[in-house]
């Protein structure tokens, strides 16, 4: 049977093959807004002001091109194609670093330091890897109170590494990527663990918050399956820097010390009250006024895990990607949409008192996303 000539290693692909992945590519796509998504990717510098406006509109599941998106989006890939490579690198680099500076258990780093301190001609010091009890400093004791010791600051941390472990494996419970006794979903829990137990350890003002596992869900999900494989593999590195970055823009309402202030969680849920005043008076003064469910009883939970807890996953990931497409930042465009969520039930919630009204919005009915999206938006 004849066979088809092979390129030698290293050669660029025939033609015959880019025409047949641009195919697929197009054959995923339904609408030229999809086109001209992938038309904005293929440029050599990408417009980001273009990809916003396209990837605002949604980003089409069956060209695998998300992962790229929301890494533009979060300004984790330069808009320079060619120095993404050099920037990947160093960035998953440092991740690497900070793995090895903030996973290890303060024995590990005992040994590794004796070790590097000794060198070989003095190995005869250590049994099993274990110091001598002599040679165990005060800040190297593990009853050691000092700050800089690094048992004290293990210790510190236990219990926060406790509730990382037990809302991690609370995470999307109905999903074979996020939970059971695969070693593929073991692994995927492990580098969420991984992500949030060093977010914690850089961020001491507010280390780690209850929820945070389910804003990095999305975006460890969205990298580990990139067609890439290479990517794929490098999916928690990735993921940390685009979850920092994304916290960024919420960080005032994961501070407790902030909550009652205007830029805090309360300050928030004041700015979503107006704006549904602003477009709907009538409903705010029934919801607030009459039937007295105020925007904490409800929304506390929809802006502060980015809306990860009212919709199915699929739906989530198409939100977000509205979400991370506005230049400002994602809390204006998430305040949008949860106005536009209220507008959407007004005639029930009009004609609801407090109990049937905060069951209603503590427990989201299933809607059309693209319909929510679209009146989000009218009110920008």
């Amino acid at each position: 049977m004849a066979t088809s000539p092979r390129s030698p290693p290293g050669a660029p692909p025939p033609p015959e093959f880019e025409i047949s992945r641009q195919s697929r590519l197009l054959a995923a796509v339904r609408f030229p807004e999809d086109i001209a998504l992938l038309g904005s990717l293929s440029k050599k510098v990408i417009d980001l002001d273009e990809l916003r406006m396209l990837a605002a509109q949604g980003v089409p599941d069956g060209a695998a091109v998300r992962p790229t998106v929301w890494k533009l989006l979060l300004g984790y890939l330069p808009s320079d194609r060619a120095l993404w490579e050099q920037e990947l690198a160093k960035k998953r680099s440092q991740y690497a670093a900070f793995k090895e500076e903030f996973l290890s258990n303060p024995m590990e780093i005992a040994r590794r330091q004796e070790l590097e301190g000794q060198g070989s001609e003095n190995t005869g010091s250590i049994d099993n890897g274990l110091l001598h009890r002599s040679e165990v400093t005060q800040e190297e004791h593990p009853l050691s109170l000092g700050k800089t010791s690094a048992w004290n600051q293990f210790f510190e941390y236990s219990e926060i590494m406790e509730q990382i472990d037990r809302d991690v494996k609370r995470t999307h419970p109905d999903m074979q990527f996020f939970c059971g006794d695969s070693s593929f979903a073991k692994s995927n829990q492990e580098s969420l663990k991984n992500v949030l137990i060093i977010f914690a350890k850089l961020n001491a003002g507010i280390r780690y918050v209850q929820g945070m596992n389910e804003i990095l869900a999305p975006l460890f999900f969205v990298f580990r399956n990139d067609p890439d494989d290479k990517n794929a593999n490098f999916a928690e590195a990735d993921s940390f820097f685009c979850f920092v970055e994304l916290l960024s823009g919420f960080r005032d309402n994961f501070c407790q010390k902030l909550d009652n202030s205007a830029v805090g969680i309360q300050g928030t849920l004041s700015k979503l009250s107006q704006l549904v005043a602003k477009y709907d008076g009538e409903l705010q003064r029934h919801l607030e006024i009459i039937t007295e469910v105020n925007p904490q009883f409800y929304a506390f939970r929809w802006i502060t895990l980015l809306l990860t807890q009212e919709f199915n996953f699929a739906d989530t990931i198409h939100i977000w990607d509205t979400l991370l497409s506005d230049p400002d930042g994602p809390q204006e465009t998430l305040l949008r949409i949860c106005c536009a969520m209220l507008i959407l039930v007004r005639k029930r919630l009009l004609a609801g008192d407090f109990t049937s009204n905060l069951k209603l919005l503590q427990n989201y009915p299933p809607t059309n996303i693209s319909h929510l999206l679209y009146v989000a938006n009218k009110l920008h």
